[in-house]
């Protein structure tokens, strides 16, 4: 697919031009800041605290068992999680605060556990939000060859049990990111220009900051075997990975969402905002408690249609979303609770491998 070339039509300019005026007013009116409040200040506090106290534990205390040692690195675990879906996503959307240094700065926490900001940015702000679901520009599909999320791609004999074993993968899915995938993805983001030479250089100086950190101090310090050093970490990564799969893949690999196909001209066929709202649900919108803990994430339509909006906000705009998608009639895909939402991506899975 030629991404140059790609257009959505010019359609249902009213209904986001009305949108949009309706979430401004709301701002304004009530006198609030698009970007961090107080609790999300807080919860910024609390999620770094998750990750780097066990930690700092972990280097300073002498004789830890085993145990404790797989105790606090799943603590880092969850502690990553909520980095990844609470602190640097709104970051590195410039949805956190409205200073441009601060977005970087809290972005680069991404860096810190693995990843790398620049390379995600690309792949998530620039392609996934633009073209969601869509085959060979969505590098969110971009799976290996054992698991099938999308009615455009080549199907397989395993694909058959790919809603069984995929969940064993989703918990590689951090892991992968870090030593394999992000250079694949250089690659091909260089080849169409977007990314450059020097980025290459610094992806290798970050990764080689993370596996100094994250192993080679630990191994020196931690009077723990190394075999329990090295198991711990792959640990603390496989639920990072378990975790953030399931949220991400709620939220678009689902029987309500649909996978657009460009026409041989590059032409798509829905505009750009129903084209959204078409390939993405929320999900759990109802539990307060859940909306905390996966940082807004559940509320996937409005974070696609407002990305620098932050987090926080996302309850409160949901209801002028889904009134003017009803009144101007488009779709608003939501599932009530996240079990189910789990349950129906099992079935899209087990679609995606058998029809």
């Amino acid at each position: 697919m030629n991404l140059k070339h790609c257009q959505f039509p010019v359609k249902d300019v009213e209904f986001y031009s009305v949108l949009r005026k309706r979430v401004n007013a709301y701002f304004k009116n009530n006198n609030i800041s698009k970007h961090a409040n107080m609790s999300m200040i807080l919860k910024t506090i609390f999620v770094f605290s998750l990750f780097f106290i066990p930690y700092a534990v972990l280097l300073i205390s002498n004789n830890l068992t085993s145990s404790t040692v797989f105790l606090l690195s799943a603590i880092m675990g969850f502690g990553m999680t909520g980095i990844g879906l609470g602190i640097m996503h709104d970051a590195n959307h410039g949805a956190y605060s409205s200073n441009k240094t601060i977005n970087k700065i809290l972005g680069l926490s991404l860096n810190m556990i693995g990843a790398n900001a620049e390379i995600w940015k690309i792949q998530h702000n620039r392609l996934h939000h633009t073209y969601t679901n869509i085959e060979g520009a969505d590098h969110d599909l971009a799976t290996p060859f054992f698991l099938r999320l999308s009615p455009t791609q080549k199907k397989l004999r395993m694909h058959r049990f790919q809603y069984i074993y995929a969940w064993f993968f989703y918990c590689f899915s951090t892991l992968a990111r870090v030593l394999v995938k992000e250079f694949v993805q250089i690659t091909q983001f260089k080849s169409i220009g977007l990314i450059s030479n020097r980025s290459f250089f610094q992806l290798i100086g970050w990764k080689l900051f993370y596996l100094i950190t994250m192993i080679i101090i630990p191994l020196y310090f931690i009077q723990a075997p190394m075999w329990a050093i090295i198991t711990s970490f792959l640990m603390m990564h496989l639920i990072n990975g378990l975790l953030m799969s399931a949220i991400f893949q709620v939220a678009h690999i689902m029987p309500s969402c649909t996978f657009p196909e460009a026409s041989e001209e590059n032409q798509l066929q829905d505009s750009w905002v129903r084209h959204e709202m078409k390939t993405t649900t929320n999900f759990s919108p109802k539990s307060k408690v859940f909306t905390w803990l996966v940082g807004g994430l559940n509320y996937q339509v409005e974070h696609h249609l407002f990305p620098q909006v932050c987090h926080v906000h996302y309850p409160d705009i949901s209801h002028i979303v889904s009134n003017t998608a009803y009144e101007y009639g488009l779709p608003y895909n939501s599932e009530k609770t996240f079990m189910g939402a789990i349950g129906n991506h099992i079935k899209m899975l087990h679609k995606l491998g058998n029809d």
